[in-house]
């Protein structure tokens, strides 16, 4: 009853600088229709695009004050966040209700799900926001354009381009659990030379990873992150532009052994570090009816753990190391045949490896496990068709073709159509699709040990088929639009670990729901928004549910400007009950956690026309959950800080 109070109070609070907002003459918000690039891989207009999107602009960015990635993924629709305790624990999302190895990550097009991971995931706690110009989020399966890995979908980040004149950003944070973050920024373009460089720091003393709430778990899990970065270009000529792109990471972060009573580790440290180098050469030909796109990567990380003895553990202790590499090129052609018609095909080539060693003793002795360093490549090609007819159908069909050097050859296709009916502004889409995931290093080559095998060379792809139907409405000239889609995921030969057998193909599994979404800009400076997912993720050989998917998610945001210098945010997201495992002496059973609702809210001032100051509070309610069972989460938070343009 409280809680609730407390939102009636703060809506009411709200509600006269909405009010005013309707009044201002700043800036425009008017709802319109993006262009996406990672949906088809040129740049093309939402409204075209019968894949289900969700695009987070700078703005959107700018507006949330978050300083990391998974802060912001939070509140998108069809996405469930799991984080193993404060800002620099393990951090990984799921769409749709499929495993979190089954989202592909990338930046700037270059995936980088890191290789020595069990299941080739993506650890999101060290991306900060600085630098980036916008996320891409496509739910369904992607595979046909993008391969390996995005069986439920691909989430894109963008950095930014200089653009204009050279411009110095700088800005500051501090607030809860002794946070501090800064970040300096340079961007801007010199007739054909374009440039943007960012540095940041970030420090916390965080919070216990292992839940304070439990028996044992008293001591805060700190983090330091250092995080660079750099775009810049250079057109050659008039049809020739060159692009090079780098991104590094270097986090030390405190962690607990496990999330349950007595988990806490004074001295458990692990340290990480990454480098991301990008290479890209674009070309015009043909009278620029021939674009050809050649690209190279390379992504690097190092992953190191060191956990001596202590108070709390006198006899225990380990050490662990796991470096991983990937390499990539990738070769896009684009013909534009006719404005009606476009055909993208391409080929692409990865190599990747990785390697680790673990040794820890106790009373029992000490032991020792080695995965020496293991390499595996694929090729594949891709070719997709896109068509536009008289402005109100569109197509996109595609099929791809991937050889992997251990578990073979994979058949992917994608077929989505959308209808846009100019009468009524009504859009209606449809998608059918497979994808498909190769096993990983560590599943095909995991040395076995005592208890029992653990790699198996013999594993084959894991599979899914999807489709999706949906409807989207334009309303009142284009200030309000709102869309539902109901979609049914099958996923096949799946990879689970059998303690007699090692890694087999044995699961099957399925997610199918419905997604809303309204967006709402009645007044200028005045925006809402809001979504609901109802997901049911189910394993088909037990009919059980899949654990930590929330069967219902909702998020509403309200976006207002007042007083001509001043903005308001308000972000409300509530997550379902949902299952998941507990552990109590070494036994494992499935346990329901509460719902909860997260209230955040910020508000900032332009002082200046080039400085603004901010404050962030997160969890207002200060409400007490879990997204992972036997781990910790923030409580009411608040923080301040400024921004600087130049």
């Amino acid at each position: 009853m409280r809680n609730k109070s407390l939102v009636v109070v703060l809506v009411s609070a709200f509600l006269p600088f909405a009010l005013i907002a309707g009044q201002q003459e700043s800036e425009k918000t008017d709802l319109q229709y993006e262009i996406v690039v990672t949906a088809s891989r040129i740049a093309t207009p939402l409204k075209e695009i019968a894949t289900s999107v969700t695009v987070i602009t700078k703005q959107e960015l700018e507006q949330t004050k978050k300083a990391t990635v998974i802060e912001v993924l939070q509140e998108v629709l069809g996405i469930s966040i799991l984080q193993s305790g404060p800002v620099g624990s393990s951090a990984s999302v799921m769409l749709r209700g499929a495993n979190s190895e089954h989202t592909l990550v990338m930046i700037d097009g270059v995936e980088v799900n890191d290789p020595i991971t069990p299941a080739r995931t993506y650890d999101f706690s060290h991306l900060r926001v600085e630098g980036i110009e916008r996320i891409e989020i496509l739910r369904g399966p992607q595979s046909t354009l993008y391969g390996s890995d995005a069986m439920a979908g691909v989430i894109n980040i963008i950095t930014k381009k200089g653009q204009g004149k050279p411009r110095f950003h700088l800005s500051s944070l501090g607030g809860s659990y002794e946070t501090f973050s800064g970040t300096a920024g340079l961007t801007g373009n010199v007739e054909r030379l374009h440039y943007s460089f960012w540095a940041s720091s970030l420090t916390s003393q965080g919070f216990s990873a292992a839940n304070a709430a439990l028996e044992g778990n008293t001591e805060a899990d700190g983090y330091k992150n250092l995080s660079l970065s750099a775009r810049a270009g250079y057109k050659a000529s008039d049809n020739i532009d060159l692009d090079f792109s780098a991104r590094f990471i270097d986090t030390k972060s405190d962690i607990d052994n496990y999330g349950s009573a007595f988990g806490d580790d004074p001295n458990n440290i692990q340290t990480y570090d990454s480098l991301y180098l990008k290479g890209h050469i674009r070309g015009l030909f043909l009278k620029n009816r021939w674009e050809q796109k050649l690209t190279l990567s390379h992504v690097n990380s190092n992953r190191e753990t060191d956990n001596p003895t202590d108070e709390q553990h006198p006899f225990d202790s380990d050490r662990s190391l796991y470096k991983s590499s990937m390499i990539k090129l990738d070769w896009q052609n684009n013909l534009f045949l006719h404005k009606s018609n476009t055909l993208t095909f391409g080929a692409e080539y990865q190599q990747e490896q990785g390697e680790s060693s673990y040794h820890s003793e106790s009373v029992w002795g000490p032991s020792t496990s080695f995965f020496p360093l293991k390499k595996a490549h694929n090729t594949g090609i891709y070719i997709q068709d896109q068509m536009r007819l008289a402005g109100v159908f569109f197509m996109t069909a595609g099929m791809r073709l991937d050889t992997h050097s251990q578990s073979g050859l994979s058949r992917t296709y994608r077929i989505a159509p959308a209808f846009f009916i100019q009468q009524t502004n009504t859009k209606l889409k449809a998608t059918f699709g497979t994808g498909f995931k190769s096993p990983s290093l560590y599943q095909l080559y995991a040395p076995g040990n005592i208890w029992g095998p653990i790699g198996n060379e013999s594993l084959k792809p894991e599979e899914t088929t999807s489709w999706d139907l949906g409807i989207e409405q334009d309303l009142w000239d284009g200030k309000v639009r709102l869309g539902g889609t109901y979609f049914s995921n099958l996923f096949e030969n799946l990879m689970e670990y059998d303690y007699t057998q090692g890694y087999i193909n044995i699961t099957n599994a399925s997610s199918k729901g419905v997604e809303f979404f309204l967006e709402f800009a009645p007044a200028e400076n005045l925006a809402f928004s809001a979504s609901y997912s109802n997901i049911v993720a189910k394993d088909q050989n037990t009919g059980e549910s899949l654990l930590r998917r929330p069967k219902d998610k909702f998020t509403a945001n309200l976006n207002v400007r007042f007083l001509a210098k001043a903005r308001l945010r308000l972000s409300l997201t509530h997550i379902g009950a949902r299952d998941d495992q507990e552990w109590i002496d070494w036994i494992s059973t499935r346990v329901q956690m509460d719902p909860f609702s997260l209230l955040n809210c910020t508000i900032s001032w332009d002082i200046f026309p080039n400085i603004q100051l901010y404050l962030r509070m997160d969890n207002i309610l200060d409400q007490q959950y879990e997204l992972i069972k036997g781990y910790g989460t923030p409580g009411l938070s608040a923080y301040g800080g400024f921004k600087i343009q130049l």
